[in-house]
């Protein structure tokens, strides 16, 4: 899986702890620890799926426009990792006599579907309110 999830999770609880203010794309790299250029990047998908608005100019940056008791981390994957639990290789030569190497992608690609699907229910149980709220909850 790519980090771009993991990003934009914590991007969408941070904005979840500041309700009602904009934070620039900055303010969100130095919380998340990455760079502005990737925020905007991961941002600009989150806009695109309607979880965030932007405003242009000085003082601007992003907000929440998505209720944090509703939007769970299954919306989250769905817009920006969707995909991406299954490697880009796979093991065998679907050409080879070999029963095992000519079908074991067949297989493993049905293993990860599987996988994405059991994964994105346990995501629908997690909102960003409740990720905050287990961050607040941290000593």
């Amino acid at each position: 899986m790519k980090s771009e999830f993991t990003i934009a999770v914590h991007s969408l609880v941070y904005l979840a702890y500041l309700p009602e203010h904009m934070a620039s794309s900055e303010m969100i790299a130095e919380n998340v620890a990455t760079n502005p250029a990737r925020i905007r990047k991961i941002m600009s998908c989150l806009r695109k799926n309607g979880f965030v608005t932007t405003k242009e100019g000085n003082g601007g940056g992003y907000i929440l426009n998505s209720n944090p008791q509703e939007l769970t981390l299954a919306h989250i994957y769905q817009a920006v990792s969707h995909g991406t639990l299954k490697p880009h290789w796979s093991s065998g030569n679907p050409e080879e006599s070999c029963p095992i190497s000519a079908n074991m992608h067949v297989v493993m690609n049905q293993i990860f579907h599987d996988a994405e699907n059991y994964f994105e229910k346990y995501l629908e149980t997690i909102t960003i309110s409740s990720v905050l709220a287990d961050i607040k909850l941290c000593p």
